[in-house]
């Protein structure tokens, strides 16, 4: 296993910044999921990582060693596609085997250690079978076997269940994290799905423009988001952010007035999670009554959109049945800890609260 960091990392491709600069360290046998959305530098960062790509400028290095020139083969990384890309005309079994061709192991040692691996990944029944003969959560653990085979020192998982359908995605993602802790690998998954993200890794990378805009839990991005960037991307249904300005203690958003308890002037940004609102809650600020326009049953939640005094708005309560209707008039707050305050300009997060 191994310590990876990224020193001042970028990469550019004739001029265009894929990815301005990061500088990220992950610890021995840490799973750390790098989250963005498109375009971001997050697969670029795992391919230079991985040594397809060579950075433009900076430094990777794992356990201190700088393998900026290392070539893809001497890295020893396992890296799992999305596409998977199985051989076709290859047994399961040889698919697995087939990195350890260029190591030199003995076929039979080699077989050995396949089985071992398949074992691990409850492929061990599928081995005489073709690709074309499997499921794509098999296809899945089958790509995963070949990537653990060899044991590298790292495993990246770029996108890797993407193809499945949502309910081998949580099979898949438990089996993940499982292999992941069972062998103690350090391993750096690239998605843009926050929930596979926040439930897989011990620590989550968020990515945006090709920057790094905050690290952290799952808990630091949902409760302490650095930036609004981070607030809207990470969190669903998504944030309510609303345009306001901060003068004499007081916040305008729209038609609301809300009480300061820290100072702060001009232009801020009001973010409010769908799921802090509250109808009738006790000691609750900005408390105001909303129309409801639209009532959205989720399951176990439902989600309703409203018309109120900071502007449209929405809220979650629990419960598969909806407690209101379209057109009723709610009184609607929420707890003072639960608002989040941005400057307008910057986009970061202020260390102000509104006031009980």
């Amino acid at each position: 296993m191994a310590r990876i960091e990224l020193k001042n990392l970028r990469k550019e491709w004739g001029g265009a910044i894929a990815v301005a600069g990061i500088d990220l360290a992950i610890e021995d046998g840490a799973f750390v999921a790098v989250l963005g959305p498109s375009g971001c530098g997050k697969s670029t960062t795992l391919m230079m990582l991985a040594g397809i790509y060579r950075p433009t400028s900076g430094d990777i290095t794992f356990d201190g060693a700088r393998v900026n020139d290392v070539e893809a083969r001497g890295r020893n990384v396992g890296i799992v596609f999305q596409s998977y890309a199985l051989y076709p005309n290859m047994t399961v079994l040889e698919n697995v085997m087939f990195p350890l061709r260029f190591k030199t192991i003995e076929r039979t040692e080699a077989e050995r250690r396949s089985r071992e691996v398949a074992t691990l990944v409850r492929i061990d029944g599928l081995l005489d079978r073709r690709p074309g003969q499997l499921s794509g959560g098999q296809q899945q653990r089958v790509a995963l076997a070949r990537a653990l085979v060899k044991r590298p020192h790292l495993l990246l998982l770029d996108e890797p269940l993407s193809n499945l359908d949502a309910g081998l995605r949580l099979t898949m993602r438990t089996e993940i994290r499982r292999i992941q802790r069972e062998l103690g690998v350090t391993t750096i998954l690239v998605t843009h799905d926050q929930v596979e993200a926040t439930t897989m890794a011990d620590r989550v990378v968020v990515m945006n423009s090709g920057r790094v805009e905050q690290q952290g839990t799952a808990e630091d991005l949902y409760e302490r988001p650095a930036t609004l960037f981070v607030a809207s991307f990470v969190g669903s249904p998504p944030i309510n952010l609303f345009d306001g300005h901060a003068a004499g203690g007081m916040l305008s958003v729209n038609e609301a007035r809300l009480p300061l308890a820290d100072p702060v002037q001009g232009a801020v940004v009001l973010g409010l999670r769908p799921e802090s609102l509250r109808v009738n809650g006790s000691g609750d600020s900005g408390r105001t009554i909303s129309r409801i326009s639209a009532v959205e049953p989720m399951g176990r939640e439902v989600l309703y959109t409203a018309d109120s005094a900071f502007g449209v708005i929405r809220f979650l309560e629990a419960g598969a049945e909806p407690r209101h209707r379209e057109s009723d008039d709610v009184p609607l707050g929420f707890p003072p800890a639960s608002a989040l305050l941005f400057d307008k300009d910057s986009g970061r997060r202020l260390d102000a609260r509104v006031a009980a």
